[in-house]
């Protein structure tokens, strides 16, 4: 009997409470909307905290009866609800972990029985090393469950800076409601939202800044009103709206609200076929330009009333595109260039599918998908056919501009580029980053390349990887205290973020605090879901070295793990890395070596030689020396 109770009692973790006999979600004592297979996927993994789940295990339990390909864009779908619902993130999970082409594994701490039962308290035997050691692993843990809270308060001090300029009013589009009979058509609902705030981004770029789509989707089914919206994310309008489609059939229902005091001050619905859906979308974005007494020129006019059609299959597969990119990891990026792909073979004329083709293969490297010969030939052509066919579309600019810089090292043509992107669309956190991280800071611009990721931030808030760049800008400024603030900031607002865990341990070698950085090497091994064991064996190994060895017993273990498959991201493993090991060990001529290598691949981060701190000891070396001139950071001799 005992047992049974408390199989059925609720599960409690973070700011929620799961029942599993009734399939309801809380958090805080109010109702989040969840229902049906996200529902039963998370009682699933609920059942099997830390174990992994398969999605062969999932198809057997919840899917039975469909076809494969029907599972898995149904299983995709259905985890990206249940994420929304938690307010979790595939690239940054406070809950559910995604294990590439295997499943999903719950990570969160979590307790049943009632609210008010105290978490386990920890070991006191501070003097057992075993403990510390243990601790490392309990801290992460301990940051997936306290997360919720602690975000919300950093969040609250992050966001309460100086209002924009004056003249320049800022709006977000929150998440549009799913109105349509099947939960399918999910996809297609979130890239209504995320068109809308490309569309609304580009109106005026001096007069109407909009919140990008990262930090506006954190609102999906959220219980907050439009005024805590309003003021987290320091806007001044909110435009909601809901879809409900049923087969070819379109309706769109749009409200645009006065944060302020909350009013009303625009609302209409709209009919129409789905080939016609970027005229609805042009028909919102003029009525609100209309409301909020948005000058617009003649070139925005002539746009905003001649849209046009768009193959409906195309625009699908397009969407789809969309939601497996927003996945941010290797599979989702293969899915989405499949999906793209297929878009532009429907429909050779789609300037948006073609730029977001090119995204997705310029992208790949940094998931480990492609390498840089493999992917940038293919985003070159995907980006210079967008152009050809709209060259008002900003995404395509900056693609081109981020081909140029990393790619063909045509740094005058990248500025053009990147300009270009922002003029059409200064709403583009992600333009605003790639300006900054791939043309500003590579040629040591850098009090503007801070200026441009704090724009990004203004802009995207909530997104991970962007608040976490902006520690690296302050890196290669040479800025570390302010480094030091933005990585630790960054990492309480998104605890489980491996990537700003393995910068910080970068950040702390440049301040020879090779303890720390030893700290946080470990956490962000035990956040990619390295064997907890063998992580700490590792963390061992680098503290003997380091107290036997010093700093140079701390690069040998480096230089050893260096040809693991299961580095965390941004761990010295490529060429470009590799040389930072040997210039830290004193063995320059291998170093310059793997720079060499580097640049014949093209590796991505060769854009970053000019200005990375732990190359200093080669920069008298003609060998460095050309190096430099071959990405094109300094001038050929007798060249201005």
């Amino acid at each position: 009997m005992a047992s049974n109770a408390t199989k059925s009692a609720p599960y409690r973790f973070g700011s929620f409470e799961f029942d599993p006999q009734t399939r309801e979600l809380r958090k805080q004592g109010l109702r989040v909307r969840l229902e049906g297979q996200p529902a039963a996927i998370l009682a699933f993994l609920l059942e099997r905290p830390n174990e992994l789940v398969t999605r062969e295990e999932l198809q057997k339990k919840l899917w039975l009866g469909d076809t494969y390909v029907d599972f898995e864009q149904s299983l995709n779908a259905a985890i990206r609800r249940l994420r929304l619902a938690l307010g979790d993130a595939a690239d940054s999970p406070r809950y559910i972990e995604t294990l590439a082409r295997k499943g999903y594994r719950w990570i969160a701490p979590m307790r049943t029985g009632p609210l008010a039962v105290a978490v386990e308290p920890a070991n006191t035997e501070i003097g057992s090393e075993r403990v510390r050691r243990r601790s490392i692993w309990q801290s992460a843990q301990i940051a997936l469950g306290v997360c919720v809270a602690f975000a919300i308060l950093i969040t609250a001090w992050v966001l309460l800076r100086p209002r924009p300029a004056v003249g320049r009013v800022m709006l977000a589009v929150l998440p549009f409601r799913n109105l349509s009979d099947e939960a399918k058509q999910e996809y297609f609902v979130d890239g209504m939202t995320e068109e809308m705030i490309t569309q609304l981004g580009g109106l005026n770029p001096q007069g109407l800044g909009v919140i990008a789509p990262t930090s506006a989707m954190q609102y999906k089914l959220s219980q907050k009103s439009t005024r805590e919206i309003a003021r987290e994310l320091n806007v001044k309008y909110l435009l909601e709206g809901s879809v409900r489609r049923e087969g070819q059939h379109i309706r769109v229902t749009a409200q645009l609200i006065e944060a302020s005091d909350q009013t009303d001050i625009w609302t209409d619905s709209y009919d129409s076929d789905a080939g016609d859906i970027l005229k609805v979308q042009s028909e919102v974005a003029r009525a609100i330009a209309g409301q909020i007494r948005l000058q617009l020129t003649q070139q925005i006019k002539q746009r905003l009333s001649n849209p046009p059609r768009v193959n409906a299959l195309a625009h699908d597969a397009y969407l789809q595109g969309q939601q497996a990119w927003n996945l941010r990891d290797k599979e989702g990026t293969a899915q989405s260039i499949q999906y793209f792909q297929h878009a532009v073979e429907i429909d050779s004329n789609y300037a948006t599918a073609y730029a977001a083709l090119a995204r997705a293969y310029a992208l790949s490297q940094v998931v480990g998908l492609m390498t840089a010969s493999e992917a940038m030939p293919k985003a070159h052509e995907a980006a210079a056919r967008a152009i050809a066919l709209d060259d008002s579309l900003a995404e395509g600019h900056s693609m081109t501009g981020f081909i140029k810089a990393h790619y063909d090292y045509d740094w005058p043509g990248a500025q053009r580029e990147f300009q270009k992107a922002l003029e059409l669309n200064p709403s583009d956190s992600f333009a605003h980053l790639f300006y900054s991280n791939s043309y500003l800071s590579p040629l040591g611009r850098h009090d503007e390349a801070i200026a441009e990721m704090k724009n990004a931030i203004t802009l995207d808030p909530f997104a991970p990887r962007i608040q976490s760049f902006l520690g690296r800008t302050f890196i290669w400024a040479r800025r570390y205290d302010e480094a030091l603030i933005q990585f630790q900031k960054t990492t309480e607002m998104f605890p489980s973020f491996a990537i700003d865990h393995q910068r910080l341990a970068h950040l702390y070698t440049y301040r020879g605090e090779y303890e720390r950085a030893i700290t946080e090497e470990t956490r962000a091994r035990l956040l990619v879901g390295q064997d907890p064991r063998r992580v700490l064996k590792l963390e061992d190994s680098l503290r003997k070295a380091l107290a036997s060895r010093g700093p140079r017993g701390y690069w040998e273990i480096l230089l050893e793990l260096s040809g693991r498959t299961d580095n965390p991201p941004e761990a010295y493993t490529v060429h470009d890395g590799l040389a930072i090991l040997y210039v830290r060990l004193g063995e320059k001529e291998k170093a310059l070596q793997a720079l060499e290598q580097a640049y014949k691949k093209r590796q991505l981060h060769m854009t970053e030689v000019g200005i990375e701190p732990a190359f200093d000891p080669l920069r008298s070396d003609p060998r460095f020396q050309t190096i430099l001139r071959q990405v094109g950071l300094i001038a050929e001799p007798g060249t201005r």
